[in-house]
């Protein structure tokens, strides 16, 4: 069962889509955001299609106190934009979730669902883009648009230390959040760059089922980007 888009009546606050976190406007999309006319048709569209989804920008998810901060691209289809849960849903979440759980970052039991009790301990799960995107493909101007939420989202964490970007596109929002030059940190699977502020990002490739499909990305290589992020953290 799908949990359908609300706010609060604190017109300052919206409630997280797993019902613990009251998150800032400025951190979070708005749910009616007009900023990309391509992506609110798509939005309505599904809505129209499919009224029982989400189907509006999916907000951040897990622990206010977060030390990590994993930064997906863009919600899918019929995962997070029909669940309202980053992750939740399809076939990435499997091993994205299952992950955080064996490396102590989630507890519960991940069941694909946004009422599956799971919550997040010490991280948080974000999106470049808010919203989902025709053939999960957003155009830069879409990315771009949706910065001023993720320069937002990182400075609304105070004990944040760690960032990681999920992908190429992830990566570059993540650099351009913080002002950083796409040249002075280069994208590669495993790599790590300091961002300022005391923030170390890590990359990883997208945990997609195309990529593990091709095994561009493998579990154990997924494995270990968290297992140096736990011993970072841990350490």
């Amino acid at each position: 069962m799908t949990m359908k888009k609300r706010t609060t009546t604190n017109s300052n606050v919206q409630l997280a889509p797993d019902r613990l976190v009251p998150v800032s406007l400025e951190a979070e999309a708005p749910l009616d955001c007009p900023l990309c006319p391509r992506l609110v048709a798509y939005r309505e569209a599904n809505d129209v299609a499919h009224p029982d989804w989400f189907n509006a920008p999916v907000p951040s998810f897990g622990d206010a106190k977060a030390r990590l901060l994993i930064v997906g691209l863009a919600p899918g289809v019929q995962g997070a934009n029909r669940t309202g849960r980053p992750f939740t849903g399809d076939f990435a979440g499997d091993l994205l979730y299952g992950t955080l759980l064996e490396f102590g970052f989630a507890r519960g039991t991940y069941q694909a669902r946004p009422d599956d009790g799971l919550t997040l301990t010490g991280a948080m799960i974000t999106n470049a883009v808010r919203c989902v995107p025709p053939q999960n493909k957003p155009t830069p101007a879409e990315a771009k648009n949706c910065l001023g939420f993720l320069k937002a989202r990182i400075g609304a964490l105070p004990d944040l230390e760690i960032i990681l970007a999920l992908g190429r596109i992830a990566h570059d929002a993540v650099l351009s959040a913080r002002g950083v030059k796409k040249s002075a940190a280069t994208f590669a699977h495993g790599a790590e760059h300091d961002i300022g502020s005391g923030l170390r990002l890590f990359d990883s490739y997208h945990c997609s089922r195309y990529n593990t499909n091709t095994r561009r990305l493998t579990p154990e290589m997924f494995h270990s980007v968290f297992a140096e992020i736990r011993k970072r953290i841990d350490g």
